[in-house]
């Protein structure tokens, strides 16, 4: 199992606020987990197939828990945990919804897609500040997660070489 510091957050967010915000808290609360950024749905999708740039698992590793926006460009939220559910091969892939949307339409239907929670963005630095310490509490200290024995990633480069 990775250690904490070790598991890759890939968030997936176009508001550049909402990033410099969530990796400022993440950076003042002490946690050095390296965060991975997709601005779109669509980015979002190439990152996880590991497609383009993101071929390269060395700089774009695979995460170990997705922050998702529902309200994105291209392609939403909704649509991209749809897509990531409807894999076999990413059925053990933590994804949590990080959002502005109170929508009870919204919070039903990725808790249906298996969305692991559903998260209100928060407004101040202190509230992201109490969220990013029980992301890290929760999701990467304490909650254990089974591990598929090689990653979709590693199966793709195996079935290239």
């Amino acid at each position: 199992m990775a250690r904490t510091s070790e598991k890759c957050i890939l968030l997936v967010e176009d508001d550049p606020n909402d990033v410099f915000f969530l990796r400022l808290a993440l950076e003042q609360a002490g946690i050095t987990n390296p965060v991975r950024v997709a601005s779109t749905g669509q980015q979002a999708i190439d990152y996880l197939e590991g497609n383009g740039e993101y071929s390269n698992r060395d700089l774009f590793p695979w995460p170990d828990l997705v922050l998702l926006d529902l309200n994105l460009p291209l392609v939403p939220g909704i649509h991209v945990l749809k897509w990531i559910r409807s894999r076999p091969d990413f059925a053990f892939l933590l994804v949590l919804v990080l959002t502005s949307s109170q929508d009870e339409r919204d919070i039903e239907e990725c808790s249906r897609l298996g969305a692991r929670s559903f998260l209100l963005k928060p407004i101040s630095q202190q509230e992201r500040m109490q969220l990013v310490r029980s992301l890290k509490d929760y999701w990467l200290d304490l909650n254990v997660s089974p591990i598929p024995e090689v990653r979709p990633a590693e199966r793709m480069d195996a079935v290239a070489l």
